[in-house]
């Protein structure tokens, strides 16, 4: 069992399902499907809850009566919460509005950044994933990179990123005009990244390396919804990293947990996930 520290937002997604893809000037019904449990924390920690891993939260809510609902929530998943930090006023939900092919686009709202500690003890965590923006995170995963695996996923606003493994989409990277090389992502992720991953859905994925390229095949699942998938790669690709260490094999694993993401209408991983690990 590893112990494994997670740097990302604690959501309560608010999903509309849509009659029909999002189009300016369109008159598109919905359906309100109410208010789950999401972001990038539960999408990454729950999968590693279930493969036997330790996980902590270093996120943000409100003092609010939602913000108790989610806390509440993500300890019965088995996340622990401690070092969440409980912010001055009301937890924003996010929009969630899904398409009938399981695309979705989401709205939200202009929140305060995450109150990072000052310092951290690396010593006990085996493994750290990032997945948003905070003052100081540049030098808290410096600093815990000579002590623990660290993975990050590549920032909308191309920011310092020091990590091992950097991950962004192909449609993200797209956004900036950008074609993906390792030596690009060494001047985000710093000169001890090892592999510059892209996903691209039903493509499969590309890691790019100082030693070259490697190729990862998708597993073919039936889209439902994808909300979360990219985090649920990171977290399979962690825990292929912590278990077997082989990047390629790791690649496998991230890929097969992001097909049960995908194949399943909810924010967070589905329940065939968790049965997937336990067969294992």
């Amino acid at each position: 069992m590893s112990r494994v520290l997670i740097i990302a937002n604690l959501n309560c997604d608010h999903i509309l399902r849509l009659n029909r893809p999002l189009s300016s000037g369109a008159r598109i019904h919905y359906e309100d499907l109410g208010h789950r449990i999401g972001g990038g924390a539960t999408n990454t920690g729950l999968g590693l809850v279930w493969a036997g891993h330790q996980v902590e939260l270093v996120s943000q809510v409100g003092d609010d009566e939602l913000g108790d609902w989610l806390l509440a929530e993500a300890c019965s998943l088995g996340l622990n919460c401690d070092r969440v930090h409980r912010l001055a006023g009301p937890t924003q939900s996010l929009q969630l509005l899904m398409e009938p092919n399981g695309e979705r686009t989401i709205l939200r709202p202009n929140r305060p950044r995450l109150l990072l500690p000052q310092r951290i003890d690396w010593a006990p965590v085996d493994a750290l994933y990032v997945n948003l923006s905070a003052e100081h995170l540049p030098r808290l995963m410096n600093e815990a990179r000579p002590h623990s695996l660290v993975v990050a996923q590549l920032p909308k606003d191309l920011a310092s990123r020091p990590c091992h493994y950097l991950i962004t989409s192909q449609d993200d990277l797209a956004q900036h005009g950008l074609s993906p090389s390792f030596e690009w992502a060494r001047g985000i992720a710093g000169d001890q990244l090892r592999a510059f991953i892209v996903t691209r859905g039903a493509d499969g994925a590309d890691a790019f390396t100082a030693e070259g390229q490697h190729h990862q095949a998708a597993v073919p699942a039936h889209m439902v919804d994808s909300t979360g998938a990219g985090d649920c790669y990171a977290a399979g690709l962690i825990h292929g990293l912590l278990s077997h260490g082989a990047l390629p094999q790791a690649m496998n694993e991230a890929a097969q947990w992001a097909a049960f993401a995908v194949s399943a209408e909810s924010s967070i991983p589905p329940v065939s996930l968790r049965r997937h690990l336990q067969s294992v």
